[in-house]
């Protein structure tokens, strides 16, 4: 069946495309990128998009979907229609769910589920060490020969720096990307929130900036070392970002995240001791908000991901040092990132590119553009739409989020995901 977008605002980074147009789509691809007072196709069912962005599906390499295991925060098909509400068409799922993605049962059984009972694409990114414990290697040829498209040990940084040589020789070898969780956990250990004042304040524990700053060096080298390519997880600290830029000066092969909460949220917001305010990294100082913020403006940052961690009350509604490190974001990062091009940050088509382009390059996926011949995968912004977010209208199973109460302009008004809408539902 053909379906016309018409009348939006087509932006796509990949063809430099920017400026007003139409988009035809017909069995699941995009057909053409149409002007928008041209003749139309006499058969297309018409799609109104007029002050709406038109741009390819949004894609997330950073969430936890937490199935197997742990499906009372979260499963494949309520994350997936989280996804789809938050304007994502892709998702990559993080390997530590119980029993750990550390093997090709675990990834197929994820793939299968999805193929069931996912609205979004899903795609696998597996344990780089077997039980998430930093000594033993994978089976990378096998996973790469089933479709994952990453290891890692997210939650955990690869130990040593001989593992991680050992992890990205043998991840090279198969074409699968290597994303690290930047911490040294001997700095970081038993820290609560981002040390400084605000934990001095408040009488917790802290976790230096110079525990992500040193393991970033350190993942850096080891890149460089063996001319192969690594991602960088989450990154917070503005010693971090200024690390990666100049490690990209040189030409090292490193790509890197960050996650909307830390170009939004200091770490007063831990004042009060709310533990929906809770993650790993933590809430950094307004300074790093600040460099995170530039690195996302000069390109130094490649992504914007979510770090989409969902957990229920019985994890979040305890005193503060006993609860778990993590929020959600799939449908809180799209309004959130906006304000970047509100702010005059970043422009329309660099956003765009940080939540589309570059996520399906850093993991090597089809999507990311609207050129002829591409899965139809389109997400439709109305980049005006004022309102307060909501939790309780949340698809996503689970309530752990700080920007309950915030009031934020822009958001997914579809979801089309292979030609198919799938957000509204």
């Amino acid at each position: 069946m053909k379906r016309l977008i018409r009348g939006g605002l087509l932006i796509d980074p990949a063809q430099e495309l920017d400026g007003p147009g139409s988009l035809l789509i017909n069995d699941g691809l995009i057909e053409a990128v149409l002007p928008s007072q041209g003749p139309e196709p006499p058969d297309a069912e018409i799609i109104e998009a007029k002050g709406f962005w038109v741009v390819p599906g949004l894609i997330d390499i950073h969430v936890h979907l937490r199935q197997p295991g742990h499906e009372y925060k979260e499963d494949i098909a309520s994350g997936s229609r989280a996804g789809a509400a938050g304007g994502f068409t892709c998702l990559a799922c993080m390997p530590n769910t119980e029993p750990v993605n550390d093997n090709a049962s675990v990834s197929e059984f994820i793939m299968e589920t999805a193929a069931r009972e996912a609205v979004t694409r899903i795609r696998v990114v597996a344990a780089a060490t077997k039980g998430l414990l930093g000594e033993e290697l994978t089976e990378y040829g096998e996973l790469a020969s089933i479709g994952v498209v990453g290891v890692s040990d997210d939650g955990w940084p690869i130990r040593t720096g001989q593992t991680l040589r050992r992890v990205l020789e043998y991840a090279a070898c198969f074409g699968v990307k290597v994303i690290d969780h930047p911490e040294d956990l001997s700095l970081s250990a038993n820290g609560q929130i981002n040390e400084g004042l605000i934990s001095t304040r408040l009488g917790l524990k802290g976790m230096p900036a110079t525990a992500e700053d040193a393991a970033v060096f350190r993942d850096i080298a080891v890149a460089k070392l063996t001319g192969c390519p690594i991602h960088l997880a989450h990154i917070s600290t503005a010693g971090a970002v200024e690390l990666i830029r100049r490690a990209k000066s040189e030409g090292v092969q490193v790509t890197a995240e960050t996650a909307p909460h830390y170009f939004t949220l200091t770490d007063e917001a831990l004042v009060g001791y709310p533990t929906s305010a809770k993650m790993k990294p933590p809430l950094r100082t307004a300074l790093d908000v600040a460099s995170i913020r530039e690195g996302l403006k000069d390109g130094t940052i490649d992504c914007i991901a979510t770090d989409h961690a969902p957990h229920s009350s019985l994890e979040k509604q305890v005193e503060f040092e006993q609860a778990a490190f993590g929020i959600i974001g799939l449908e809180t990062a799209l309004p959130l990132s906006l304000k970047l091009v509100q702010d005059g940050i970043l422009s329309p088509s660099q956003l765009i590119e940080r939540m589309s382009v570059n996520p399906a390059q850093v993991i090597g996926l089809e999507y990311g553009s609207l050129k002829p011949g591409s899965p139809a995968d389109v997400t439709l912004i109305d980049p005006e739409a004022a309102y307060t977010i909501d939790p309780k209208t949340f698809k996503s199973k689970s309530r752990n989020t700080p920007f309950a109460g915030r009031e934020v302009k822009g958001r997914a008004a579809m979801t089309i995901v292979g030609g198919r809408t799938v957000w509204p539902e």
